[in-house]
């Protein structure tokens, strides 16, 4: 009988970005290309950053979408591990991409924003009348691909999306498959662990939306779709 020789992986760490704002004092809706963190988006960043120093976890390579959300993310978790990294930008990384909110019919709207995330969500589907998930997946899977095909690295850190977190949680969740998940829950601010291996199907998943301010999730039953959607109508209605 041969040998066993365990499998060599490696490990991505995937985070959303921590809390934004998007939408001012006076109900203004902020450009989501420029929305920096808030106070608790910060607060997030910085105790994601402690738990990873906290298990003396150094990063390889640590790669953010270049959206300033992920940006300041990424700095704050390298200033709490003491890491000096220069972060690298892959715009494939970008968030989904919604469209005109003035566009959607009236009577679309509430499904445009709760809808959108629903179970095993189809290629067809548009994110706020914009970008399709097939469209999204088209963009992310390859630069995930190239990821991998890199072997300079042992341990990477990327800092992205929820929309692009759930595309690449699914693609491994389903060991290389192509598929979107919308029912999986991203908190901001929060860690995924992935294992990865030689095959293109040798994916493990290791851990799901660890947030470390608050690991139990206790106080949070709603989804970032159904928040933002509370935002927009406060944001919609007569002042």
């Amino acid at each position: 009988m041969s040998e066993f020789k365990l499998p060599a992986r490696r490990r991505i760490y995937l985070m959303r970005h921590g809390d934004v704002t998007y939408f001012d004092d006076s109900e203004r809706v902020i450009d989501p290309e420029t929305v920096p963190l808030n106070e608790h988006g910060r607060a997030q960043a910085t105790a994601a950053g402690e738990a990873f120093a906290q298990q003396d976890v150094c990063f390889d390579r640590v790669i953010v979408s270049g959206l300033r959300r992920t940006v300041e993310t990424a700095q704050r978790v390298l200033a709490a591990t003491g890491q000096r990294i220069e972060l690298e930008v892959q715009p494939a990384w970008e968030e989904i991409r919604g469209g005109r909110l003035g566009s959607i019919p009236p009577a679309q709207v509430e499904d445009a924003f709760l809808r959108i995330f629903d179970g095993v969500v189809s290629e067809e589907t548009r994110f706020l009348g914009g970008e399709t998930i097939g469209q999204l997946l088209d963009r992310v899977l390859p630069a995930l691909a190239a990821l991998r095909a890199d072997t300079s690295w042992d341990t990477a850190l990327l800092v992205l999306h929820g929309g692009v977190n759930r595309a690449i949680l699914s693609h491994a969740i389903t060991a290389g498959g192509r598929a979107f998940f919308g029912h999986l829950a991203q908190t901001t601010g929060c860690i995924n662990a992935l294992d990865v291996g030689v095959a293109p199907q040798d994916w493990v998943v290791r851990m799901l939306n660890h947030a470390p301010p608050a690991p139990l999730h206790r106080d949070v039953r709603n989804t970032t779709m159904e928040m933002l959607y509370a935002q927009y109508l406060r944001y919609r209605s007569p002042r």
